[in-house]
């Protein structure tokens, strides 16, 4: 591993401001067209899947690319000046903004504006925010580590979502996010920290030797590498826990982009985070210890609990609405999802063959966003097909996220266990141990 300071800054710093940016795009931007557009379930699961397609799409090319030029610090830190700049871009995407542009445009005719605006302008950030993040960072990452040690780095690597979370949440819990103007605010600074973290890893991040040679071979090529099915025959269990990953993913995915207005709106939680913050902080704390675990126990065990703390986390806030009941399967589930988050991950960079991180990372975003970030949503919009619906004092009507996300959730959950259980079976016929 390089210089070991250096390294971990870069892991929390680029771990921390990359999952910063992510929860202001998966969770929030979602607040934000619900709040200033009166985006309905099917626009917010129309912006989540294009999002997903382009985090896909560009990681596998990028990814590609970065292990064909060998300079992913470049990507890196280019990629998060990029990403800095478009995230400032949605300051401009406001109602009133929009209305002296187009003042011919009014209620429901702006509002549908300002969602397609808003949904192609996530879909660019994502190209920058996925070939820094997605793509170059979770390369440099598995260059930069080893096995035997990937679960620590990992469970800090995986602690980054929800403290990322606690951040946001924190750090904006004072602001009214039905006004305008708290938006503006939030996207400057997140635009400004994510623009300052790529000035600091000019410093920082030292590119981590590789030991493929990509010479002579055709970027196109490499691009289709991981999908080769020679590469597949070659590297079964890599393949089978991607295949896992992903219904982890859609589970993950069918209530995560309605997460916060469940609580805020539909339980009417107006100190909703007061709940969240330490349920985050004690996941986190437990996801920190949890990868170390992997390192000594292995994927096959380690699983079976952070599967075991989801389901159980789906289960109580299914069935209760009491503000302390909720806190209690907030925190189970946010323990199953970074845990698993972390044991999967481990996982994954522990079977990627040495040399070759940066062209596996598109199927790594195969599993952990694009099917999860397609069909998810896509489910929890059927679910809240028939929500209730209020009326806001502009006339128009919102839905209201209710319990039944919940439910689904747990049913896609529950077929991840069985299906790790099959291929280990399957994978012990051929003396192979996942």
């Amino acid at each position: 591993m390089q210089n070991k300071k250096k390294f971990y800054i870069s892991l929390v710093l680029f771990g921390l401001i990359g999952q910063v940016a992510w929860v202001v795009e998966n969770m929030y931007l979602n607040v934000f067209i619900y709040q200033i557009f009166r985006a309905s379930a099917s626009d917010i699961s129309l912006m989540v899947a294009a999002s997903a397609v382009c985090a896909t799409v560009t990681t596998v090319f990028i990814g590609a690319l970065s292990d064909r030029i060998g300079r992913r610090k470049a990507i890196i830190v280019g990629g998060y000046l990029l990403w800095g700049i478009s995230i400032l871009g949605f300051a401009l995407v406001t109602p009133s903004v929009l209305g002296k542009l187009f003042p011919a445009l009014t209620g429901a005719a702006l509002s549908s504006l300002g969602v397609t605006l808003v949904i192609l302008l996530d879909c660019l950030m994502t190209f920058f925010g996925s070939s820094a993040n997605d793509a170059a960072f979770n390369a440099w990452l598995t260059d930069a580590t080893e096995e035997g040690g990937r679960g620590a780095v990992e469970g800090i690597n995986a602690m980054m979502p929800l403290v990322a979370i606690l951040v946001v949440f924190g750090g904006f819990m004072s602001f009214d996010l039905a006004l305008e103007g708290s938006w503006k605010t939030i996207f400057l600074i997140i635009g400004i920290a994510v623009l300052l973290t790529a000035a600091i890893g000019f410093f920082c991040i030292k590119d981590a030797p590789q030991s493929a040679d990509t010479e002579g071979e055709r970027y196109f090529a490499q691009i289709a590498y991981g999908f080769r099915p020679s590469v597949i025959k070659k590297n079964p269990t890599l393949y089978l826990i991607l295949i896992a990953f992903a219904i982890f993913g859609i589970s993950i995915q069918i209530f995560m982009p309605y997460l916060i207005l469940y609580y805020s709106v539909s339980l009417a939680m107006e100190n909703y985070v007061l709940i969240m913050a330490p349920a985050i902080l004690l996941a986190s704390v437990f996801t920190f210890f949890y990868g170390r675990v992997y390192d000594r126990i292995g994927f096959s065990k380690s699983v079976y609990i952070s599967l075991a703390l989801l389901l159980s986390g789906y289960a109580i806030l299914f069935l209760f609405k009491n503000a302390a009941l909720v806190f209690i399967g907030s925190l189970l589930m946010m323990c199953g999802y970074l845990a698993g988050m972390a044991v999967f991950g481990a996982a994954i960079r522990d079977r990627t063959p040495v040399g070759m991180a940066g062209r596996f990372q598109g199927l790594r975003i195969v599993s952990q966003v694009l099917i999860p970030g397609v069909i998810g949503p896509w489910i929890g919009a059927a679910v809240l097909k028939n929500a209730e619906l209020v009326t806001n004092n502009d006339g128009t009507t919102s839905f209201l996220p209710n319990e039944n996300i919940f439910l689904a959730a747990a049913v896609a959950g529950i077929i991840v266990p069985i299906l790790i259980y099959f291929f280990q079976k399957l994978l012990q016929k051929r003396e192979k141990e996942i």
